[in-house]
């Protein structure tokens, strides 16, 4: 880790606002978002209430930005997605491949889900706006990719030909990772395994 005494006042300056976020996402998935006080975050990375101010006006403002420098991994999700290369089988199930290792080594993706669900109806405009950018975009990538292998005789056309439906698994498997944390154990590979066949099996003609 970088020791923040060594770099300059510009460097510092220019890491601030990234500090700020993550130090508020710690704040908030502790706290929730009302008991959740902007000093809170402030004392976190050792600065003024008022620095947090000058980067985002409101805490409305931060929690937004927040949600979105979180919310980065998913971004990188789809740019991995687009980038698979094979068949359309191939590329499904490195589709889901990608989902899972997101779901397993993105500690904060899966604190920000939970935070989402346990806070969300507070912020319905912004959880949307959350879905409308990062969610929308996977759901469109990979039923766009359902119908490419449909036309090119990889699948068939079948009601499993859905994304939503091909994805649930691997919510189920975010929701138990989220409810037991460590205290109950689901093998990944096995669970992967048995999404991979469930779909396939499913799909292929």
């Amino acid at each position: 880790m970088t020791d923040l005494k060594k770099l300059t006042r510009a460097e510092q300056k220019a890491r601030r606002p990234v500090q700020i976020l993550d130090a508020a996402f710690e704040e908030f998935v502790e706290r929730g978002y009302v008991a959740t006080r902007v000093e809170d975050i402030a004392a976190r990375i050792g600065v003024t209430k008022g620095t947090i101010y000058v980067y985002f006006e409101t805490k409305e403002q931060l929690f937004e930005a927040m949600i979105r420098h979180i919310s980065g991994p998913l971004e990188n999700l789809l740019a991995s997605a687009n980038e698979l290369k094979g068949t359309a089988t191939e590329r499904l199930q490195g589709n889901i491949e990608l989902i899972y290792d997101l779901i397993v080594n993105d500690r904060k993706l899966r604190e920000l889900m939970r935070f989402v669900i346990a806070e969300g109806s507070r912020f319905p405009q912004v959880v949307d706006r959350h879905h409308d950018v990062f969610i929308d975009p996977l759901e469109r990538q990979m039923q766009s990719l359902i119908e490419e292998g449909m036309r090119n005789g990889e699948f068939r056309r079948a009601p499993a030909a859905f994304s939503d439906a091909i994805v649930a698994p691997a919510i189920a498997f975010l929701f138990f990772k989220l409810l037991f944390d460590e205290r109950r154990s689901l093998d990944k590979a096995t669970y992967l395994e048995a999404h991979i066949d469930l779909v396939l099996n499913g799909l292929l003609t």
